[in-house]
């Protein structure tokens, strides 16, 4: 970045590409896996001081730029297009049908001249040396180019590219820490957004000290970068693509053109909005990465993550916790849950917190199932403390429902003392986020208390005839008429 020396703008940047989609396609034989971006959909994190020196992106909603983007698009060398950005419903702008489009159509072709990546070109070409030849990683790369062409302004080949990018996207990446502990109190996602958080930052402190502290006349700017493997890229047109979670369709690389396209799952009538899949996220994973929630109701992805503890005072702690150690398991644990159920792992984990010390040789066994690391599909069950286990859960599920309820009971009261315009837009949208998401997390737990019950198999979500709350009082009521019957008995033979 020789040539932006004298910038005096810190640009702080948290992520682009913050959590790379799970289920990016990639041909069997190619050499790039196309990750797909959204902006629209607030996927990167951007932080800049209010003396910045040169302009970088726009509003969410911005037409002006995205059009001028489609347009260089266009003269660059993108092949003539089915859809156009338009302002939509979901995602505030994003690519609309133009023309019918039929179903297994493929749509995009954006060329490989298009495409950012690795091995992009760069204007500042002893930057690009730099960094190579220290082997940083794709994604921090990727975020240096796009900063490092940004400071060029108007001569960067990529302005118009970088222009259309949202100024203010809302992952949870550019959240401060208040807003994640305030909002988010309930939900396990907060844990991870400081993780991934503390990830970015220790990236950009080694990326400090083994390069930028030693080339300080190509990088005059501060820069916080995430750590994050893979042959990728950027596809400026695909970024537009908003989610949806009805569709399953993801970005594909052809080998022979070096082309990113995809193909539709579904019809598309003119002026429909056209969508792609982020890959099958919970609700809480897709607000960490890409900055929304999902309507209540529509994610078959959604889950939540439940937390699950061993007693301290139980006489088999230390037991346990060995056990537990041994398979790369914590004395506290998460478990996803889903509308559908929960996994086995969860199960395993129920019955080696109730166990009785004279089960202990058990306890190995319980710890391995409750593992991910475990290829077992035995449907391990323990009758003589299938109804703690439960019970167990059913506490579990209680306690973090009691937290959900706490917190969207009284966040209407949080910040009554802001009175800044902006600061008041900013923290609505914030709080609408917070109480999508609980709403949708407790519903979750709410529905396991009355759900399906596991099947066997390991970390599978399988549809059951049992129910939570069902199971516990057919197991005591059964325990019951038995207890009749023996007292019954006694009577006759008295």
């Amino acid at each position: 970045m020789a040539e932006a020396a004298s910038v005096t703008t810190t640009l702080y940047y948290y992520s682009i590409f913050t959590s790379p989609p799970d289920r990016s396609r990639t041909s069997s034989s190619s050499s790039v896996s196309v990750r797909r971006r959204n902006p629209s959909s607030l996927s990167w994190v951007l932080r800049c001081s209010t003396n910045t020196s040169f302009p970088w992106g726009c509003d969410t909603d911005s037409l002006e730029n995205a059009s001028a983007l489609q347009k260089w698009l266009s003269k660059s060398g993108l092949p003539p297009q089915k859809m156009g950005i338009e302002r939509v419903q979901v995602g505030e702008r994003g690519l609309v049908a133009l023309k019918n489009i039929r179903k297994g159509e493929k749509l995009l072709f954006v060329p490989p001249s298009l495409v950012i990546s690795a091995d992009s070109e760069w204007s500042c070409t002893e930057v690009g040396k730099v960094l190579k030849r220290n082997s940083v990683p794709d994604w921090p790369l990727l975020a240096t180019y796009l900063i490092s062409e940004a400071s060029l302004m108007e001569s960067s080949r990529w302005s118009s590219y970088i222009s259309a990018l949202p100024r203010q996207p809302y992952s949870l990446l550019y959240w401060t820490r208040s807003e994640l502990d305030k909002y988010l109190v309930a939900s396990q996602i907060r844990e991870r957004a400081i993780e991934r958080i503390n990830d970015v930052a220790g990236t950009y402190n080694d990326l400090r000290l083994r390069i930028f502290s030693k080339y300080p006349h190509l990088f005059p700017l501060e820069v916080r970068l995430p750590a994050m493997d893979g042959n990728v890229a950027l596809v400026p047109w695909a970024d537009m693509l908003n989610h949806s979670c009805e569709v399953e369709t993801f970005l594909d690389y052809d080998k022979s053109s070096q082309g990113v396209f995809y193909t539709t799952d579904k019809p598309y009538q003119p002026g429909e909005q056209v969508f792609i899949s982020y890959g099958k996220k919970s609700n809480g994973e897709l607000l960490l990465s890409y900055g929304f929630v999902p309507k209540e109701g529509t994610n078959p992805s959604d889950s939540v993550e439940l937390s699950l503890s061993l007693n301290k005072s139980d006489k088999c702690y230390f037991e346990k916790s060995e056990a537990l150690r041994k398979h790369g398991l914590s004395v506290s644990q998460q478990f996803p849950l889903q509308i559908t159920g929960w996994p086995m792992e969860l199960m395993a984990y129920a019955y080696l917190a109730v166990s009785p010390p004279d089960m202990r040789r058990n306890f190995e066994e319980m710890a391995a199932a409750a593992s991910t690391r475990t290829t077992s599909t035995k449907d391990m069950r323990y009758p003589e403390v299938e109804e703690q286990a439960l019970q167990f859960i059913l506490d579990s599920c209680e306690t973090s429902i009691s937290k959900y309820t706490k917190f969207l009971q009284g966040i209407e009261s949080l910040d009554l003392d802001v009175t800044s315009p902006k600061q008041i837009n900013r923290i609505s949208f914030l709080k609408q986020l917070a109480v999508d998401l609980c709403t949708s997390e407790r519903r979750i737990l709410f529905r396991t208390q009355y759900g399906k019950r596991p099947g066997p198999g390991s970390g599978r979500f399988t549809d059951g005839a049992e129910i939570l709350r069902r199971s516990l009082r057919d197991m005591r009521n059964g325990e019951l008429r038995a207890l009749k019957i023996l007292n019954g008995f006694r009577k006759l033979f008295k």
